[in-house]
């Protein structure tokens, strides 16, 4: 820029997201926040974030939650007024319960009209207070980088989530002296009470069956490494929930008894139902509600968490430790030095772990069977995942087959919304893991009816050349809704839609598709798909009439 050239709000914005180290911006331009975009599109900066345009507002705030996700730091999303905001909501909304830092940013009119009845009037910060975490208003132009600094470290603390903050176009078009904040340094915790520490070790050795469940909040890089080294000291049982999926790792599979969520009498849920210590880390509520796996309220629970735990009549702990929850296990760790479970418990755990593994046993195929089985599916699917791979699940039944059967051994790698159970997030979530992880390949998958929620997006994926396999479980239905009306009517209602051809719907937007016409090809096919370069479409035609024996294992306040 020149020296003699104007600095603008815009300018403010952009610099504020480079101090934050923001690498991309997703969104959609408009006339109230245009001069942003002109600036990412024409930098100035070689730090400058990249700009990605997408299809819908909707998806874009997923793919700046999936980057959230991935990374620990807020994902960035940037709309302009009017619908352009609002359209954000439903994205914003899952971060914020899903715990998903994201940064907002939305283009308003000019301050003048804000309380006129005029062209895309509304109130920003109002809308977006009951669903973010932080939401707010820009109203003078030399505040616009302090309010973006509070935004993201709002975002980005405590149980993460959404950050909102609304630009009128004057603000934006606005002449700025004052410099923007400085980079952000985020303060860092240190471990719990350390008297804490060594009560707890006595308390997990005084157990007879002590189990670790592992949530959203357990899955950092440095949070996982400590886990995996208390794991391999004592041998203690874990139940993962689906948003701490990966934690576990392959040569840990002897200690792992499965992901709890939404469904009951599996294994994990067997497990804490007969602990005596159901030691809590980095589990949030909403993950799966306490009431679901501690019904009578009677369970021993201790939590290890950077929060206090919301407590309700079914989650009440013993203790808390809260702190760094890395730095907290580091100090347990010589605590628990020669530990071992029980050899009654550790009979009944060997029990249970058979168990476990059968349930994932995928029937034989039959001669010219065509629709294919549920467990056949992820068997073929898991042969060819690898540990590095990004696998993200829309919502349906197949997420919960997923959820129940699918394995990952990476945390962060396998991506389930389970608080809003939002349709339409997995092919969002996956561009954001294909830009992250670009030098992996990323699995997507989602029902025919969820696809039709994000598929728009479609074409930014081949835009990019993003390698990313997407993966449709398809039945003509939207099938989690039809089989949880069978089992409470006695028959479905509003579930049922048209077909579509998604292999020639991949081809229009000049992605790849296939599809698998015998479920002895699904092998085949997918061989295929994992060798193409570029975004490929999957049809693969789905054998649903296995959910009623799934959904008498469905929790009652799921269907009710």
């Amino acid at each position: 820029m020149k020296d003699d050239e104007k600095y603008y709000g815009a300018d403010a914005i952009v610099d504020s997201l480079i101090n934050h180290d923001v690498k991309y911006v997703f969104g959609i331009p408009g006339a109230k926040i245009d001069r942003v975009f002109e600036r990412l599109e024409n930098p100035t900066s070689p730090d400058a974030p990249k700009l990605i345009l997408t299809r819908h507002e909707q998806n874009a705030a997923f793919m700046a939650a999936g980057i959230g996700r991935i990374t620990g730091k807020p994902g960035v999303v940037l709309t302009t007024s009017g619908p352009g905001a609002s359209n954000l909501a439903t994205g914003l909304v899952t971060a914020t319960a899903e715990g998903d830092p994201v940064l907002a940013i939305s283009g308003q009119v000019q301050r003048t009209d804000l309380l006129r009845l005029t062209h895309q009037s509304m109130d920003n910060s109002a809308l977006f207070a009951a669903i973010t975490k932080y939401s707010a208003e820009v109203q003078d132009p030399e505040n616009i980088s302090e309010v973006l600094a509070n935004a993201y470290q709002e975002a980005e603390a405590g149980k993460q989530g959404a950050g909102f903050v609304s630009v009128p176009q004057d603000v934006t078009d606005s002449e700025v002296k004052t410099q923007v904040i400085k980079p952000l340094v985020a303060p860092q915790l240190g471990p719990a009470s350390p008297i804490e520490s060594t009560l707890l070790a006595q308390r997990i050795k005084a157990a007879k069956l002590p189990v670790l469940l592992l949530g959203m909040r357990a899955s950092s890089p440095e949070t996982t490494k400590a886990i995996r080294n208390l794991i391999a000291e004592t041998h203690l049982p874990v139940v993962e929930t689906f948003q701490g999926a990966g934690i576990i790792p392959h040569k840990m599979e002897e200690d792992f008894f499965g992901r709890v969520g939404l469904f009951r009498n599996q294994p994990g849920d067997q497990l804490l139902k007969n602990s005596d210590l159901v030691v809590a880390i980095g589990y949030d509520p909403i993950e799966y509600e306490p009431r679901n796996w501690n019904a009578d309220g009677k369970a021993n629970i201790v939590v290890i968490d950077t929060m206090r735990a919301e407590i309700d009549k079914n989650f009440q702990p013993e203790r808390e430790l809260v702190g760094d929850i890395a730095q907290t296990l580091d100090f347990l760790l010589p605590y628990m030095k020669g530990y071992s479970v029980s050899a009654s418990s550790r009979n009944y755990l060997t029990d249970l772990h058979i168990k476990f593994e059968e349930r994932d046993e995928a029937p034989a195929i039959k001669e010219g069977q065509i629709l294919n089985h549920p467990l056949s599916v992820i068997r073929e699917l898991q042969k060819r995942v690898t540990d590095e791979m990004t696998v993200t699940v829309d919502v349906g039944s197949f997420y919960i087959w997923m959820a129940r059967h699918f394995r990952s051994y990476a945390p962060r790698h396998l991506l389930f919304s389970n608080g809003m159970q939002t349709l339409g997030v997995a092919l969002p979530w996956a561009i954001a893991a294909a830009l992250v992880r670009p030098e992996t390949q990323v699995v997507s998958v989602s029902g025919d009816g969820g696809f039709l929620f994000s598929s728009q997006d479609l074409e930014t994926a081949v835009r990019l050349g993003l390698n990313i396999v997407h993966i449709i479980w398809n039945d003509g239905n939207y099938d989690m809704v039809k089989f949880q009306e069978e089992l409470k009517y006695g028959r479905a209602a509003g579930v049922k839609f048209g077909p579509v051809d998604f292999v020639k719907y991949a081809e229009s937007f000049g992605a790849t598709g296939l599809r698998v016409t015998q479920a002895s090809e699904l092998g085949k096919v997918l061989d295929q798909a994992f060798a193409t370069k570029g975004p490929v479409i999957v049809d693969v035609p789905v054998d649903y009439s296995f959910n009623q024996g799934l959904g008498k294992q469905i929790l009652d306040d799921q269907i009710h």
